[in-house]
């Protein structure tokens, strides 16, 4: 397997692969691109850099990502300022979903073992954000995490566990607050 091919399924990788960082490199000059761009209003750099970007769609500058390709975004998304988005493994975002400043989504994670994690090589965990979903303002999803459908996710929650539908989390680790109803707001 390629570095990209293990970077891609999950595996142990070597970020230093000269592919990789050439991917990085361009995700990196057409985000600067981006946040650089005189008309905000036009996000078609991301959206040509993102694996999908549906209807809809807005991010406020600055935004940052590792190499946009794996990630994945429904209709009517907004990102407010600051947004990043660590993507070796897919970031997946339903339909509806809204994010507040300083959001970081990380699917990046390192070994834990001291000697396996000095030899440089790192993995990743895909994070999945299901539809009609609110994440508060420096709040921050770990790797491998999945939300579930109709979330808010409080401002400056870490989320380490999936969350399951209509919930409100939020604190360090994140917890649910309380369940959410049709008929509340």
């Amino acid at each position: 397997m390629t570095e990209k091919e293990k970077m891609l399924s999950g595996a142990l990788y070597d970020a230093s692969d000269h592919l990789l960082k050439t991917e990085r490199d361009y995700a990196r000059a057409e985000t600067n691109r981006f946040n650089l761009a005189a008309d905000k209003s036009d996000p078609e750099i991301l959206k040509r850099l993102f694996g999908q970007a549906g209807s809809n769609f807005f991010v406020e500058p600055a935004f940052r990502c590792d190499y946009g390709y794996n990630i994945f975004v429904g209709n009517n998304f907004y990102a407010n300022f600051d947004c990043i988005m660590l993507d070796v493994c897919p970031i997946t975002i339903g339909d509806n979903c809204l994010l507040g400043p300083r959001v970081c989504i990380y699917t990046a994670t390192h070994p834990v073992e001291t000697e396996l994690r000095l030899t440089g090589l790192e993995f990743g965990k895909p994070v999945r954000i299901g539809h009609n979903v609110w994440i508060g303002g420096n709040a921050v999803i770990n790797p491998g995490v999945t939300i579930g459908d109709n979330v808010v996710i409080a401002s400056g929650a870490v989320i380490t566990k999936d969350i399951p539908d209509n919930t409100v989390v939020g604190g360090n680790p994140a917890k649910v607050i309380r369940q959410l109803s049709e008929k509340r707001a």
